[in-house]
């Protein structure tokens, strides 16, 4: 377009020289001598126009060293979903106590930047180094022995990989692996120990958990409902007896220098949170080199530089200037923070709610932003009918964002209002569980508005039976219109649909897989 656009300002700018020179002569000739001087105009102007377009497009080329510092640790978490880790000596058993310690850890890491292996006869990268912990917890939820292409347990791949993936890293920080094992390993206790002690020499501080109890337990198969369909068997049609290995685990942590978390200590995450916050945080800086750097301010200077000087060669540029610039003030303008910001900042709430009301009335564009920033101090000031009506206003916009935000604050302003007014109290309550159910279809992985909206309907009384049959009933049918509050177990189905929906796609693609023999013909 920096072509079609230095066209477009020449042809204006040469018609608004001809027009200049026409006015001037038929004032007099002398002034028209003077009026044509100064041919070089139009094309600056053009030129000008070009370089303007171009530094809108955003040109980039060349290369630029950029200095980064970063304070994140690099955490990777392995767990083993062998078959062994079945075993319910711990509670719920082996896995789901691993998976629920790592959750937790996830949940205190978010900052850091995470990875996630599972292993079994392999070891499979289930997500890199990542400031992801969306990621991590869809992984978490989907973990079982049937991701496994292999059974067995081989630890010194697991630990060999995970080495590999904090060597790699290319961002600072301190390096850890936390390792959740039965310690049941069926490749040679030789290279485990040697895989321990590369992971020394890395620099990676090893975090053993084992999981298990002290005797032999009998590894149960369940079906998807959970029901036991047998125990695991070997190939002679013996049942399985499995044991946590705490040799093993020791002598694991010891060849890495690491940190051994016993199966038997109760708050397992909690020790491990401790070791991980022990780390080093210092800020680690280094330099990288950026592609295609932005250099739009090259072309915005040149406009300025070409309209600078045309504004000092000519006055009647200059006036030109002046008309562009007068186009820009109402843009600055915007940008100048609300009054409503302003007062509101100063303390003032009532003035503030005010200024946003007004400002809702006086504007064309962004009235529902101004009517919802109105309710929203309103609703914070406790001037209730105020607020009332200006996020009903705001409740109407057609941004779904906003007009999201706009019903929550209205169901916090039910709510409060029906610990006012006991008259009216259980109406008001119903309706603030109408207002978060409505924001519930906008956003529907909310969680403030799922807490609130099971919050209201279990505090909400339930409807006291009637005697007598109901008086109105629906057309078409005999039935009487049922309540309109949600009873525990709908809004249990509320909280859960999206979770139960990821989960069951997950499980899908997993049992899909076909558990492979192991080298060791042994597949737990």
């Amino acid at each position: 377009m920096a072509p079609a656009a230095a066209v477009i300002f020449a042809v204006l700018g040469w018609l608004a020289r001809r027009r200049r020179i026409r006015a001037a002569t038929s004032w007099s000739e002398a002034l028209g001598a003077e009026a044509a001087r100064g041919r070089a105009g139009p094309w600056v102007v053009a030129l000008a126009g070009a370089l303007m377009v171009a530094a809108v497009a955003g040109p980039r080329w060349g290369r630029a060293d950029v200095a980064t510092e970063t304070r994140a640790l690099n955490v990777v978490f392995a767990l083993d979903v062998s078959r062994s880790m079945l075993a319910e000596d711990a509670s719920p058993s082996r896995l789901g106590r691993a998976i629920r310690e790592t959750r937790r850890l996830v949940q205190d890491a978010r900052g850091d930047r995470m990875a996630l292996l599972g292993f079994a006869g392999r070891s499979y990268i289930l997500t890199p180094l990542t400031l992801d912990d969306g990621a991590m917890e869809l992984q978490l939820d989907a973990l079982d022995p049937d991701i496994a292409s292999e059974g067995g347990t081989d630890l010194s791949q697991v630990l060999r990989q995970g080495g590999e993936l904090l060597e790699a890293a290319s961002e600072g920080g301190a390096r850890a692996m936390v390792l959740f094992t039965d310690g049941e390993g069926h490749d040679s206790v030789e290279q485990v120990r040697a895989a321990a002690r590369h992971l020394k020499e890395l620099g990676v501080t090893l975090i053993v958990v084992g999981e298990g109890g002290p005797g032999p337990a009998r590894i149960p198969l369940r079906d998807e409902a959970g029901r036991l369909i047998e125990y695991k068997k070997d190939a002679d049609g013996k049942e399985v007896a499995t044991q946590r290995q705490d040799e093993l685990l020791k002598s694991i942590a010891d060849q890495a220098q690491g940190i051994l978390v016993p199966a038997d200590f109760a708050d397992q995450a909690g020790a491990v949170w401790r070791t991980l916050a022990g780390l080093d945080r210092d800020p680690a800086t280094g330099r990288r080199t950026a592609d295609l750097v932005p250099r739009a301010w090259v072309a915005a200077l040149g406009v300025f530089v070409l309209l600078l000087v045309q504004a000092a060669a000519r006055r009647r540029a200059a006036l030109i200037a002046l008309a562009a610039l007068s186009l820009v003030v109402p843009a600055a303008r915007a940008q100048r923070p609300a009054t409503g910001f302003t007062r509101l900042r100063a303390g003032d709430s009532t003035r503030a709610v005010r200024a946003f009301a007004e400002d809702a009335v006086g504007r064309t564009r962004g009235a529902d932003t101004s009517a919802y920033n109105a309710g929203t101090v309103a609703l914070r000031a406790g001037q209730l009918d105020l607020a009332r009506q200006a996020l009903e206003a705001a409740g109407n916009s057609v941004d779904p964002r906003l007009r999201f935000q706009a019903l929550y604050n209205a169901g916090l302003l039910a709510w409060a209002e029906s610990r006012r007014d006991s008259t009216r109290r259980d109406d008001l309550k119903q309706e603030a569980a109408s207002r978060f159910r409505d924001a519930l279809l906008l956003d529907p992985g909310s969680g403030d508005a799922k807490w609130n909206l099971e919050l209201v309907s279990r505090r909400r009384p339930p409807s006291p039976p009637s005697a007598s049959k109901p008086k109105s009933q629906p057309k078409g049918g005999s039935s009487p219109v049922p309540p309109s509050g949600l009873s525990p177990s709908e809004v249990e189905q509320i909280l859960r649909s999206v979770e139960r929906t990821e989960q069951g796609v997950r499980s899908d693609q997993v049992r899909r897989r076909h558990l492979a023999k192991s080298a060791a013909d042994k597949d737990w």
